[in-house]
């Protein structure tokens, strides 16, 4: 029981040693504490500052990305809807154009055959025409092949002459 109930002197000296140390401490290490934890304090509050500033800045550059997207997005759109119309616009101009091209060649190629028929006519025409001119000098030669018959018929022709 001795060692649970401690004598006055030792308890006098305890309280005497424990004085001085927190004398000391107080003197000391408090002001150094207080001054680190306040320090730290301030660094947390500043580092929660600049968290919720590059917090605010990161929602804002988010926003401003989004526009940016969106903004590309509109103008891509623009881009291939331009690129189509070109596109619609190149087919149609050359689909035109060939039209042209073949009406063109058909009315050239209707031309030429119209040409050359009439030139086939004419060739026909003019073949008949001799054929005529052969047959007729041959039948007249043989008709007129006596000298009374040759005057009969001029005699004849003259009087239509004069007929008409």
């Amino acid at each position: 029981m001795e060692l649970l109930l401690p004598k006055l002197g030792l308890l006098a000296w305890t309280l005497l040693a424990f004085l001085i140390v927190f004398f000391l401490l107080k003197k000391m290490a408090w002001p150094a504490i207080i001054k680190g934890l306040r320090d730290r304090e301030n660094s947390i509050t500043e580092s929660l500052a600049t968290a919720q500033k590059v917090k605010e800045e990161m929602a804002l550059m988010k926003s401003e990305n989004e526009a940016l997207l969106a903004k590309a997005r509109e103008e891509r759109a623009q881009l291939l809807k331009e690129a189509r119309e070109t596109k619609d616009k190149i087919i149609s101009e050359a689909k035109e154009q060939a039209k042209t091209e073949a009406n063109k060649v058909v009315a050239e190629a209707q031309a030429a055959i119209n040409a050359q028929k009439m030139a086939a006519l004419t060739e026909v025409k003019n073949q008949v025409g001799k054929l005529v001119i052969e047959v007729s000098e041959k039948v007249l030669r043989k008709e007129l092949a006596n000298k009374e018959a040759q005057e009969a018929h001029i005699k004849g022709l003259v009087d239509g002459v004069k007929l008409n």
